[in-house]
């Protein structure tokens, strides 16, 4: 016959070997995952905004006041900026042209998160056909005026063999005296 009491020893022995095998395991798998945590997952990341950047005619050169750019049309992430920044446009044979696009926060509250918004986006610019390159003109120097045949240069001297000046009109009448 088989003692009872033993079977009861012998099951509460296997049971204390699985609780241990359990323990382990668990603390195992909680040890791995503690080894595939990021510490960066704690730092947060500056919110970025998506602009769309389009031209007439395509192909120009977009750059943001903030740093990245692109060739139209495009789309562009930037890091969202405390105020209102621009897009300057560039193409070979066109004017340039500066769009500025304001950035607008919108805050949230108990039903709707806060968002961001650029306006405007698409930011879209129409470049100009520069004019043509004025023609380069050579200088035109002036011709030499010929010297004049006999003209005399003035003395503060009068000729002695020129005419005499005309007579001066007479003297003033003199004013009538008092009489005394």
């Amino acid at each position: 016959m088989v003692n009872p009491l033993g079977l009861w020893q012998f099951a509460a022995v296997r049971w204390m070997i699985m609780r241990r095998v359990i323990a382990i395991a668990v603390a195992g798998m909680s040890l791995a995952g503690c080894s595939s945590v990021s510490w960066d997952m704690f730092k947060s990341t500056p919110p970025t905004v998506q602009i769309q950047l389009d031209s007439t005619p395509p192909g120009a050169e977009a750059h943001t006041s903030l740093g990245p750019g692109c060739k139209t049309p495009c789309s562009v992430t930037v890091p969202l900026p405390d105020a209102s920044f621009s897009v300057s446009y560039t193409l070979a044979k066109h004017l340039p042209a500066t769009v500025p696009v304001n950035v607008l926060r919108h805050p949230g509250d108990f039903t709707t998160p806060a968002s961001v918004t650029t306006d405007p986006n698409p930011v879209f610019a129409e470049l100009q056909p520069a004019p043509p390159p004025k023609p380069v003109k050579k200088p035109h120097r002036p011709k030499r005026p010929k010297p004049a045949a006999a003209a005399p240069a003035a003395s503060p001297f009068p000729d002695p063999n020129a005419a005499p000046p005309p007579p001066a009109a007479g003297p003033a009448p003199a004013a009538p005296t008092p009489k005394r």
